[in-house]
């Protein structure tokens, strides 16, 4: 095991990382990549902050560059959408999660107890810091091929990840296309103050049962339940993703 990786993280060998990364990085720009904050102020040494500033960088270029070859079609604003969707959050946390990438992790012990190594903000912000360790100690070239085999598979899936990203938008975007005006949505919420659901019913004007709700979804918050009750119209108007419609 490279020297450093600490004793939340030795269970995993890291090799086995950087395997599935396909680089071999130097054992020390390797425990600063996967050092949360939390574990630097508690034990002392750089976290991984500014390697994930670099490596956001490196991604989106990397990114940019594949979606312009793979969609040579598309307009500026479609390819800006495609990689706002592979580049989010959601997505870059199910990178990290395909690689392991949460066992890894250098945490203090208030994320461990927390759950940190699940947390899709903090497998995102790792994911690019490893990048960005890949690139100071690879190169740019380096850091470009490990993001394509990495998330290569998330430029064509652009599509899907977009509706997902965005259901609202993707809502939007239909009942435009269909003459349906502006999606409308009725929230109400029930429970204590401090745990709160919230439920959302979205209409259509001019659908066929414009009084009857085309979706309905549930969350913690107004927008998660707004998000939920727009994939679900997206889902009964035009079928699953999965099918393709």
């Amino acid at each position: 095991m490279p020297e450093g990786i600490d004793e939340a993280s030795e269970a995993l060998d890291p090799s086995t990382l950087l395997t599935a990364v396909g680089v071999d990085l130097s054992p020390e720009i390797l425990q600063q990549s996967l050092t949360h904050s939390s574990y630097a102020y508690e034990q002392g040494g750089l976290d991984n902050e500014r390697l994930e500033f670099l490596g956001d960088a490196v991604v989106g270029q990397a990114i940019t560059a594949a979606l312009y070859h793979h969609y040579p079609d598309l307009p500026e604003g479609e390819l800006a959408k495609r990689r706002a969707s592979i580049v989010s959050t959601g997505a870059l946390a199910e990178v990290a999660r395909g690689i392991s990438l949460g066992g890894y992790l250098r945490l203090g012990r208030g994320e461990e107890l927390t759950g940190g190594r699940e947390k899709p903000s903090l497998l995102a912000d790792a994911l690019e810091a490893l990048v960005g360790a890949i690139f100071l100690d690879k190169g740019p070239q380096a850091a470009h091929d490990a993001v394509h085999r990495l998330m290569g598979d998330l430029v064509k899936r652009a599509d899907e990840l977009r509706e997902s990203s965005d259901p609202k938008t993707a809502l939007q975007e239909w009942a435009a296309a269909h003459n349906h005006g502006v999606p409308k949505y009725n929230i109400t919420d029930s429970g204590p103050d401090h745990q709160k659901v919230f439920t959302a019913d979205v209409f259509l004007d001019g659908h066929d049962r414009s009084s009857t709700a085309v979706g309905h979804g549930t969350g913690s918050s107004k927008k998660a339940a707004e998000l939920a009750a727009a994939q679900a119209a997206l889902d009964s108007l035009r079928g699953p993703r999965s099918s393709n419609a």
